[in-house]
């Protein structure tokens, strides 16, 4: 099934079983460089490019068929027809029917983003605490998760520009999560990736137009800026409904700092709370309709974020909480003083908790000042 193609010939279309490839099939010679491990880097010798989905039902996930994952992605190529010589690829545990294609352009270039995205388990923030050490050979099993991107150019590209456009789209992907808001599952932070996502750049060997910059100074870096951020927005919101909309929620803003259903409850039941869990997640559920909330709680989370960042001082993200906490309409527990970030963090995301789960309990009838006898979280 065709699903895309560009003015210099080139076609894009779902092939193998239940369409689970896009495959981009080039009308002539092109300049490709890649993430991949099979046939990856720069090459001026391809014909093909694909991104693979071991997921057809969902929650299918990759069972590697040879000692590398070179060589299983050559058996994929086999498989969905294509020779592995001259193709390169990338795999994904998202949908591939929820692949997002979007265009953009600067003067006679035309730029294409044709993206996957899933980030539900696997999200992280670069520089997070990582589980393989591939020199000792030692790695649990990876967790799925990928945002892959194949970015297509109508013009040729200098070697030097085919690499900035990979810098740029990095960033255009990294703005992305930090406009919805991703959390990281292996830290504090918010998400800049995946640790494997993958991407692979064309341009247009034939092109009579041959540019040297994509940066972000340029018009056509601007526009690979732009496709490649608008283009993992939407495939983020095909593969798991996220959206702005859905990032519009209390305990979505604070689960970076382990703010949660699950410890707000633990917190209520150690209080004595008299709530059942289902009333209890209820009463959480509504705060996210509660006027006025949302907007301190998100403003605490960014007090815990600059702490951490060393852009505040324990001392003046406390102080600027505790008037945020005023705002959110309960006696909070009082914040103490904090010897560093860390510690600043933690008070700060208790006291959120506290009154959090105060809030709960007094929309649901069951508060009182003092210790919320029962109201509790556990």
């Amino acid at each position: 099934m065709k699903v895309w193609s560009s003015a210099c010939g080139d076609v894009a279309r779902r092939l193998g079983e239940a369409g689970r490839a896009a495959v981009l099939t080039f009308g002539g010679p092109r300049r490709v460089l890649s993430t991949s491990p099979f046939n990856g880097g720069l090459r001026t010798d391809l014909r093909q490019a694909f991104n693979y989905s071991y997921s057809i039902k969902g929650g299918e996930y990759c069972t590697m068929r040879a000692p590398t994952y070179a060589e299983h992605l050559a058996l994929i190529a086999r498989e969905i027809g294509l020779d592995p010589a001259v193709s390169v690829g990338l795999s994904t545990s998202a949908k591939m029917g929820h692949l997002a294609i979007l265009e953009d352009g600067w003067g006679s270039a035309e730029v294409a983003a044709l993206v996957t995205a899933g980030l539900d388990v696997n999200a992280g923030r670069s520089g997070d605490p990582a589980d393989w050490d591939e020199e000792a050979e030692r790695r649990s099993a990876p967790p799925t998760g990928t945002v892959n991107v194949i970015l297509h150019f109508s013009c040729d590209l200098s070697e030097g520009a085919l690499t900035r456009a990979l810098i740029t789209l990095t960033e255009a992907k990294a703005a992305a999560l930090q406009e919805l808001a991703v959390p990281s599952r292996y830290s504090h932070g918010i998400a800049t990736g995946s640790g494997t996502d993958g991407a692979i750049v064309v341009a247009n060997a034939a092109s009579s137009l041959r540019l040297t910059d994509t940066g972000n100074h340029s018009k056509l870096g601007s526009a690979v800026g732009r496709v490649v951020k608008a283009a993992v927005k939407e495939a983020l919101r095909l593969q798991g409904g996220l959206t702005p909309q859905s990032q519009h929620g209390v305990l979505r803003r604070t689960e970076r700092f382990g703010v949660t259903e699950e410890s707000l409850w633990a917190r209520y039941r150690r209080e004595g709370g008299a709530l059942d869990r289902a009333r209890f997640a209820a009463a959480l559920a509504g705060l996210d309709v509660r006027d006025g909330l949302l907007a301190p709680v998100s403003l605490a989370v960014h007090l815990m974020d600059q702490a951490e960042w060393g852009l505040l001082s324990p001392d003046e993200a406390l102080s600027a909480a505790r008037g945020l906490l005023a705002t959110m309409g309960v006696c909070a527990a009082p914040l103490g003083a904090a010897h560093d970030a860390a510690e600043a963090v933690a008070l700060i995301a208790g006291a959120v908790s506290d009154a959090l789960v105060r809030l709960a309990a007094a929309d649901s009838g069951n508060f009182r000042e003092g210790p919320l006898a029962g109201n509790g979280a556990g």
